[in-house]
């Protein structure tokens, strides 16, 4: 079967990823340097699939060292790369720290596939590359305005160096799917999200809340031009989006993309503000989590929410998780994980 080195296999998305990606039949090689992870998720993917996988603690900023991976694995088909920083406030306060860590570990991934002849990427890209957009839903050819963050800045940088590196690496092609926010855990309430620094994003900090973990949690911003005056987002099931990543591989490895750099949104295709967020939690949960209403948050966009057509009618993929399974999804996880 394919083999697909998987980077930031052990993170939140690509340690669901790679379960996906097992259950249609990949061999898989994880590397994590578990800046931001658990090695104790390897046993969550190990349980629900049946297969150990193995992972390199490498730093693929530190190029000698992701070079190693394809010397000792040079029948690679193809590279799922999530390895990055992803806070959009700690982006903020660490814009360096950023810049180096994102942009340098993918210049080495597309360096170590370019001499190695690895002739497939998927990147994960982010709906932060839009900004403010000026149109809602975003479709793949919605204008980019201002990166409101590092972070979203480092994925724009991104799309633009692997789109200038194309034509320079004969015979590779990229896809880059722009997520827009990934939440819940698998069913199993086996893996799931669990940062090794503290949680930021929303679902995370509402279940920790209801755990008592947090006295209380901010809700940044209830002022916004927005129907309930808080932020709206399109939360997308962690499954939905790595099955995602299954399809856009299978797509590359059948040659059906009609240029060398395809562009995919990734979402439910409505958006949810943050207070309906908290009200759905508590639908299915029947916990009220304690909230308190808070200033903006610097690198916030005002709403983001998808366009999915084109992921829907070219990839064959379908979101099937709605905003209340992902809370349910995501309670069960962290009912189990601190029990």
């Amino acid at each position: 079967m394919p083999k697909i080195l998987v980077t930031g296999g052990c993170g939140y998305i690509g340690s669901h990823t790679i379960v996906d990606l097992i259950e249609h039949g990949f061999e898989v090689v994880s590397v994590d340097n578990f800046c931001n992870a658990d090695a104790s998720v390897l046993d969550g993917m190990e349980a629900i699939t049946g297969r150990r996988v193995f992972n390199y603690a490498t730093d693929l900023c530190y190029l000698p060292a992701t070079r190693l991976i394809f010397e000792e694995h040079p029948d690679i088909a193809g590279v799922i790369h999530f390895a990055a920083l992803k806070a959009v406030g700690e982006s903020v306060e660490q814009p360096l720290r950023y810049f180096h860590n994102n942009l340098n570990s993918l210049l080495h991934i597309l360096t170590c596939m370019r001499d190695f002849g690895v002739r497939h990427l998927i990147f994960s890209s982010s709906c932060s590359v839009y900004g403010n957009a000026a149109e809602l839903p975003v479709t793949e050819t919605t204008p980019w305005q201002e990166a409101e963050s590092p972070y979203g800045r480092s994925k724009q940088m991104g799309e633009q160096i692997i789109r200038d590196a194309l034509p320079a690496c004969p015979g590779m092609n990229s896809i880059l799917l722009r997520y827009f926010n990934p939440a819940g855990a698998h069913p199993s309430a086996l893996i799931g999200e669990s940062p090794s620094n503290p949680a930021s994003n929303l679902v995370p900090v509402i279940t920790e809340t209801a755990m008592g973990l947090r006295r209380e949690m901010t809700v940044f911003g209830a002022d916004y031009p927005t129907r309930d005056g808080s932020c709206v987002r399109d939360y997308i099931h962690v499954m939905d989006l790595a099955n995602a990543h299954t399809k856009a591989l299978q797509y590359l490895l059948e040659q059906r993309n009609e240029s060398p750099c395809e562009v995919f949104n990734l979402g439910m295709g409505q958006g949810v503000t943050v207070l309906e967020a908290l009200a759905a939690f508590e639908r299915v949960s029947g916990v009220q989590p304690a909230y308190q209403i808070g200033l903006r948050r610097p690198g916030d966009v005002v709403a983001v929410y998808a366009d999915n057509a084109r992921a829907v009618e070219r990839l064959g993929w379908q979101p099937g998780y709605r905003i209340d399974d992902i809370m349910r999804s995501a309670w069960d996880w962290e009912q189990r994980r601190r029990g």
